[in-house]
C-alpha cells in the first residue's frame, strides 16, 4: 500500500532491469460482508493493485530464484551439499524404520 507509482517504476527498472512505459495503480477495498461467530462484521484488509505497461517490444520473465548449486572449482562438495546428503540419508532411515501398517502415523502417537 505504501509504494507509489514512481517507487514501483524505480523498483522494476533497477531490480529487474525492465524498461517501464506506464504504471497505473488503484486501491481495492476489502469486503466487509462476512460476519464472525458473534455476528460482528469482519473486514478484509485493503490492498493496492498495480498495472504495469512495459516499453514496446519488451517482455518480462521472472528470474530464477533457486539456481542449481555449483560445486567448488576443485571438485570437492560444498558445506551445503554435505548437509543435503546427511538430511537425505536421515529421511531414508526414517522411511525404512516406519511400519507400513501405521500409514505414516509417527511411532510416538498411539498405544
Amino acid at each position: 500500500m505504501e509504494m507509489t507509482r514512481v517507487d514501483l517504476r524505480n523498483y522494476l527498472e533497477r531490480i529487474y532491469n525492465v524498461p517501464v512505459a506506464t504504471v497505473r495503480t488503484r486501491v481495492q477495498h476489502g469486503s466487509n460482508r462476512k460476519r464472525d461467530h458473534m455476528n460482528v462484521r469482519v473486514k478484509r484488509p485493503d490492498y493496492k493493485v498495480a498495472y504495469v505497461q512495459l516499453a514496446h517490444g519488451q517482455t518480462f520473465t521472472f528470474p530464477d530464484l533457486f539456481p542449481e548449486k555449483k560445486q567448488s572449482p576443485d571438485g570437492s562438495p560444498n558445506g551445503d551439499d554435505i548437509q543435503d546428503k546427511l538430511l537425505e540419508e536421515q529421511r531414508q532411515r526414517q522411511r525404512q524404520s516406519q511400519d507400513p501398517r501405521r500409514g505414516g502415523v509417527p511411532d510416538w502417537f498411539g498405544l
